[in-house]
């Protein structure tokens, strides 16, 4: 199985691989077509910001993207055209329902100047099946990001000339019907902002972060939404990340059920490497159960670390009583997290109830942290040749 392809292969996700030319319960004429793209040039290109002074997500390009849907007259031509605010009725579904989903990926400049994305694919299949399941119309993944690539190619001064930074690249697909009622939508719109980036975090890019674990809180349920990328799932968490903030942590554990299942990190994926009950060095992560995010840089890890044969590798769940009688026991070696805005963040400690404990992430080096994080790197910017990086330009 190609490497690429290691995201879509359980049943569950079996629907995300099809070609689908037809849109849940609503037949519509062809997806959009990369070939019938329409490019309108910004004549007012605005300077390109100095790459050490980038904050996360607040510089956008010249350009955007846009595809618009409706179910009487199907797919309109992709279009792209100058940055620009949205007209929307304010009866739009997306603003009262939240129909509406959107994908987080990158482009980097490499060492050789050439422009690479990190696994794209993997994103258009998550963003798929979120579609999917948010009774938007579906589309054709391999023609969405062949659209994406001549956006960041249109924009690709704005692809930092630095191995500190990225484009990232941001993916939306909303409802925009003008109506009030509860139903599948029958005008949408898929739109593309790009911009450049810095570290996510403002204590850089691999400085530890402590961790709340309340499990008063909670991200998502089996049942629910929690394996799809919709803003719905990330809006509520901010009074939590408040919350957080206020006990003198940084980001949230996100605690599932009776047993407290460790699930999410902030936003992030949550990998523990430790000593088993059977003294075997392992690489644990939460599996794909329907609660956690299908993650990009989850799935790449997974995959070099299977590849080096090095440590056992497993996906299951591990509740708060596991967690904390192996911090006690001295079990545990780096906690951290892993995503596409941080790549991999080490975890440094965690408050529990009224207890802080200290995890020995940054005293074990972290050895294993820093060398997912240069193998992703090397790949993306160009050191290491890959093909989960494909040249856009």
């Amino acid at each position: 199985m190609n490497k690429n392809q290691s995201l879509l292969s359980s049943p569950a996700l079996l629907s995300s691989r099809l070609r689908l030319s037809f849109c849940p319960r609503l037949a519509c004429p062809s997806p959009p077509q990369a070939s019938d793209l329409v490019i309108e040039r910004n004549a007012a290109c605005k300077p390109k910001p100095d790459p050490s002074t980038l904050v996360f997500g607040k510089q956008f390009s010249d350009h955007m993207l846009t595809i618009n849907w409706s179910a009487k007259a199907g797919w309109e031509a992709p279009r792209i055209k100058p940055f620009q605010n949205l007209s929307l009725h304010p009866a739009t579904s997306a603003l009262h329902y939240s129909i509406e989903l959107f994908e987080g990926m990158k482009a980097f400049r490499g060492v050789d100047n050439h422009i690479r994305m990190f696994r794209p694919m993997l994103n258009m299949a998550r963003m798929h099946r979120s579609a999917e399941r948010s009774s938007l119309p579906l589309f054709e993944k391999e023609e969405l990001l062949e659209c994406i690539k001549k956006l960041v190619e249109v924009d690709q001064e704005w692809v930092p000339f630095s191995q500190d930074a990225s484009l990232y690249i941001r993916p939306t697909f909303i409802g925009t019907d003008p109506s009030l009622g509860v139903s599948h939508p029958s005008e949408a719109m898929i739109f593309v902002i790009v911009g450049p980036v810095g570290p996510y975090f403002s204590t850089g890019s691999f400085n530890p972060v402590s961790l709340l674990a309340d499990p008063s809180f909670v991200r998502a349920w089996k049942g629910g939404v929690g394996a799809y990328k919709m803003g719905g799932n990330y809006g509520p968490t901010i009074a939590v990340q408040n919350e957080a903030v206020k006990r003198g942590c940084q980001q949230v554990l996100w605690l599932y059920g009776e047993q407290e299942e460790i699930t999410e990190v902030g936003t992030m994926n949550l990998f523990i490497y430790w000593t088993n009950e059977k003294g075997e060095k392992e690489l644990l992560t939460p599996p794909l159960d329907g609660i956690i995010l299908p993650g990009v840089t989850r799935q790449s890890l997974l995959d070099l670390a299977r590849t080096w044969g090095e440590f056992k590798v497993t996906e299951r769940t591990m509740g708060m009583k596991e967690l904390l009688g192996a911090l006690d026991s001295g079990k545990i070696l780096e906690v951290f997290g892993a995503g596409t805005a941080c790549v991999v963040s080490p975890v440094g400690s965690l408050l529990y109830g009224e207890k802080k404990y200290e995890i020995p992430t940054m005293q074990n080096g972290p050895d294993l942290a820093k060398r997912f994080h240069k193998e992703l790197t090397d790949i993306q910017y160009g050191r290491t040749a890959s093909e989960w990086a494909p040249l856009v330009v």
